[in-house]
């Protein structure tokens, strides 16, 4: 479904009071992270694609964007297109954004070219203006973001902190020790923007011996409480989770385990990694869907994003070498990528049929065709930790 038809579709759910209405819920670092955040930008640059405004207040305050016809996005798939050349390059750079991590600073750790910043991406069947901090905080004035995941969800919010960064200095509110919980602050807008650490969005714990990690037990009956308890103090959850699944593990329902990954017991039944992420990510949207003080609240799948690594691992040779994107030719949608991003979509498709009965919006940002496009904008070896 297009996103203008599903605001369409929405926009009815919506009631108007005196002359407009109440106004409804809006819908490796480096330039890894920018790039997804590229692609984030967007999506999130129109929110009342995804949980619309009332009728008055979207005609008012976002009608001349979305409306523009030098753009033409109102019946346009976002995510089907190409990179092309944009000498203006980013909207913030390693220099000027004073909150990227010092481990996460390409430049920094030694690299040299910055092409890799000159690319934007293009709709097949529109344009997309530039991301515009001040329009987006207005959006979001009064509420709370979270990003959900990995580290990958974490560059994600170190992106979206630089570009908004353009607009206010963001507050730095609050750290926990292992640096796994942030939380930042726009005052003028009321706006908190968090990223929430979760390996796997259900409890997992690792079984090490002789001082190296055997395995993992995976709980999909227990959800994370790293991302579960701040979860109905949320307007919105932006989940970002699949690279810790590559490992053995052992899946459990209670006392029983129910499938494996990477495991050498003929007893059980080895799911893979799409098993695995597919019955974790269920557990997770059935909490989301049966949490009663969650409801409004919109739910963001990122689905999968490409390590990148050529000819071995990031800790078995490989390397990450390219200086320019790839054509759509030269990436293969038959593969383990697409697989487990087509299991995402048929979960968040699912849990939104359930979410539409319950409140909740599912929404997915289908960014794994675009991702697996971008092998130069991956750290590689230019991050802190050699």
């Amino acid at each position: 479904m297009k996103f203008y038809s599903l605001f369409l579709e929405r926009l009815g759910q919506y009631h108007r009071k005196e002359r407009c209405g109440n106004t409804g819920k809006l819908a490796r670092f480096c330039l890894y992270s920018i790039l997804a955040t590229i692609i984030l930008s967007f999506f999130l640059y129109f929110p009342y694609l995804l949980s619309p405004l009332p009728r008055c207040d979207f005609k008012q305050q976002y009608a001349p964007v979305v409306g523009h016809q030098e753009y033409g996005i109102a019946n346009c798939d976002l995510f089907k297109g190409h990179w092309v050349p944009d000498d203006r390059g980013s909207r913030y750079t390693n220099s000027s954004c004073a909150t990227i991590p010092e481990s996460n600073n390409c430049f920094k750790q030694g690299r040299k070219d910055n092409d890799f910043l000159k690319w934007r991406w293009k709709p097949n069947e529109c344009d997309l203006p530039r991301f515009d901090a001040k329009v987006f905080l207005d959006m979001i004035r009064g509420d709370k973001m979270a990003f959900i995941g990995d580290s990958v969800a974490r560059n994600q919010m170190e992106s979206l902190l630089c570009l908004l960064a353009l607009e206010e200095v963001p507050k730095d509110v609050y750290k926990d020790p292992e640096d796994r919980l942030r939380i930042w602050q726009f005052p003028e807008y009321d706006f908190t923007l968090m990223t929430l650490w979760s390996r796997f969005l259900v409890v997992g714990d690792h079984k090490v011996i002789n001082g190296s990690l055997e395995f993992e037990n995976l709980h999909l009956d227990k959800i994370d409480e790293s991302w579960m308890t701040n979860l109905p103090t949320l307007d919105y959850a932006i989940i970002a989770v699949e690279h810790w699944f590559f490992r053995p593990i052992y899946l459990y329902e209670g006392e029983k385990i129910v499938g494996c990954v990477y495991c050498q017991d003929s007893s059980i039944t080895n799911v893979g990694v799409k098993g695995a992420i597919q019955m974790t990510f269920r557990a997770a949207f059935n909490y989301i869907n049966d949490c009663n003080e969650c409801r409004g609240i919109v739910t963001v799948v990122r689905t999968y994003s490409p390590s990148h690594f050529e000819y071995g691992g990031w800790n078995t040779g490989g390397s990450c070498n390219r200086t320019s994107p790839i054509g759509e030719g030269e990436i293969g949608l038959g593969g383990e990528e697409w697989e487990l991003r087509r299991i995402q979509v048929e979960e968040i498709q699912t849990a939104r049929k359930e979410g539409n009965r319950k409140g909740k919006s599912f929404v997915t940002m289908d960014v794994t065709k675009a991702m697996m496009m971008r092998p130069d904008g991956h750290p590689g070896e230019f991050w802190g930790n050699k």
